[in-house]
């Protein structure tokens, strides 16, 4: 199976459990993807949004429901709540806006506020928002790296197999990273 099989059969799906997850690196793949014609934006943008949408929800419903008991077990999850309610306090809604952008809290951040007061339909419409947002930045972003590549480079045709991989590479090495030294701190 051919890059361009691969990336038209299973791009979509993959950006929407990618952006479940975590999302950055998978989503300026799928708009560099979309650059160079194998996915369409507005269809990356959307799957995007949905599965960030979808996952924050998942760990917001999370927190509301265990959010002291897992708290209890992860001390570390304890030290960025700290942060994260801080900035609740005093900037909730730029908060529930922006969390996706802050590295590092994106993922605890849903969760520690559906352990609070939060209420689910304030959260539900900012985090609609803020998806929006998100998907829409990051993905655009993704989509002008092809023509930053382009330009720099020419041909991007030669390219191609070198930058996905270049680029899955160095998202693959950021999230196993991540996870080491989560696990470390567990």
């Amino acid at each position: 199976m051919s890059l361009e099989e691969l990336v038209a059969n299973y791009g979509y799906i993959a950006i929407t459990i990618g952006t479940f997850l975590e999302g950055e690196t998978i989503l300026v793949l799928g708009g560099f993807a979309a650059h160079r014609g194998f996915l369409e934006l507005p269809w990356v943008l959307v799957c995007a949004f949905l599965g960030s949408v979808i996952g924050d929800q998942a760990f917001f419903y999370i927190g509301r429901k265990k959010g002291e008991s897992i708290l209890e077990k992860r001390p570390h999850w304890r030290a960025k709540s700290v942060k994260v309610l801080a900035m609740m306090e005093k900037h909730q809604t730029l908060l529930i806006l922006g969390f996706r952008f802050l590295y590092g809290l994106r993922s605890v951040t849903p969760f520690l506020l559906g352990a609070s007061t939060v209420s689910r339909p304030r959260f539900f419409v900012l985090n609609m928002i803020g998806a929006a947002v998100w998907a829409t930045v990051i993905g655009s972003l993704g989509y002008t790296f092809g023509y930053a590549i382009e330009a720099a480079l020419g041909d991007i045709k030669r390219y191609e197999m070198g930058v996905f991989g270049v680029m899955a590479a160095v998202g693959l090495s950021f999230w196993l990273f991540r996870l080491l030294t989560k696990k470390r701190t567990d």
